[in-house]
């Protein structure tokens, strides 16, 4: 989602265009509890300490010895994060891989629900130790600008960047009305996640249409009222992360509601945010991610929900542009 304004992207001009095939996002869903192992809301135990944990001794000592890592995360953001609709646990991409991360530090995630863009402002208030949902690692963020105004309004924060994604838009299923790029989109209405790239992306794809024809822009707390609304005829498009609207796409009505619509464009790294002053927590995060890469957990994850095309190599700090 998306240093100034939080959203899951930011930094349109400089992140290239990735093509990534929709069919590739499609999970089954009798994987959905299965596998790697989902994230539980874990809160009943404490946040016992696994002994043998290896990277233990990189955790800060008072995270170490509570064993917990809150973490601060929009739940709403299918299949990244979200709640699973039989039992309300906290399922998806990040879920896991923090609990692969945690078997590493010797502690367990505990995701705290939060809208989007609060997330950077809980973090700095201490409310979380790590903001992971889908947020797009930027140089704005990294230095606390906001987006809109250019002007400094916080720290910034240090990023571990684990994945990467870029932007798509989709329609309800048959009425593309010609949409294929963003400039498609002037004169018509699209709806977003508040905060998030593609709010920012509508809103400087607006100023750039003639002849009057700017775009109209709902947005929302979280990308499923987004998509209720393009649902039931209150928008001609929608526009979010690409493993999001591909979720979407493939699960909404069976198939039925939503199709993509143009190309994936944007594509930057998703980042694990910590605090500039918690270099120590960063470094343990880092070491944590490298450890399920090479060990295999991480590819395991990544294949389970669909979305090889997004995989990285090795944890990096700072990487977003």
């Amino acid at each position: 989602m998306s240093a100034g304004t939080p959203s899951r992207t930011t930094d349109a001009k400089s992140a290239k265009s990735r093509i990534v095939a929709v069919g590739a996002i499609a999970v089954a869903g009798s994987l959905l509890l299965t596998g790697c192992g989902d994230q539980r809301d874990n809160k009943g135990d404490g946040g016992k300490k696994v002994v043998d944990a290896p990277l233990s001794d990189m955790l800060p000592a008072d995270i170490r010895n509570k064993g917990v890592i809150k973490v601060g995360s929009d739940i709403a953001y299918p299949p990244v994060e979200f709640k699973d609709k039989e039992d309300g646990k906290t399922v998806g991409i990040d879920p896991d891989i923090a609990e692969a991360m945690g078997k590493q530090l010797g502690v367990e995630f505990e995701f705290d629900n939060g809208t989007f863009d609060t997330l950077l402002g809980g973090l700095r208030s201490k409310r979380y130790h790590l903001a992971m949902s889908a947020m797009t690692d930027t140089k704005n963020r990294q230095e606390g600008i906001d987006e809109e105004t250019g002007k400094k309004v916080g720290t910034g924060v240090d990023f571990v960047d684990y994945f990467v994604a870029g932007v798509s838009i989709y329609t309800k299923k048959g009425e593309t009305q010609g949409i294929k790029t963003w400039s498609d989109l002037c004169g018509k209405k699209v709806v977003v996640q508040r905060g998030t790239v593609s709010h920012d992306m509508a809103k400087a794809e607006s100023k750039k249409c003639g002849g009057g024809k700017k775009i109209a822009i709902e947005s929302f707390d979280n990308d499923q009222q987004a998509q209720t609304r393009l649902r039931s005829g209150g928008a001609d498009a929608g526009s979010s992360d690409f493993p999001v609207a591909a979720y979407a796409v493939k699960t909404s009505g069976g198939g039925k509601d939503f199709e993509l619509v143009g190309e994936q464009v944007e594509a930057a790294p998703y980042g694990i945010a910590v605090a500039k002053n918690n270099p120590k927590l960063r470094d343990a995060i880092k070491a944590a991610l490298d450890a399920i890469i090479a060990n295999g957990q991480y590819e395991k994850i990544i294949k389970k929900w669909g979305v090889e095309a997004g995989a990285v190599k090795k944890a990096k700090i700072n990487g977003g542009s």
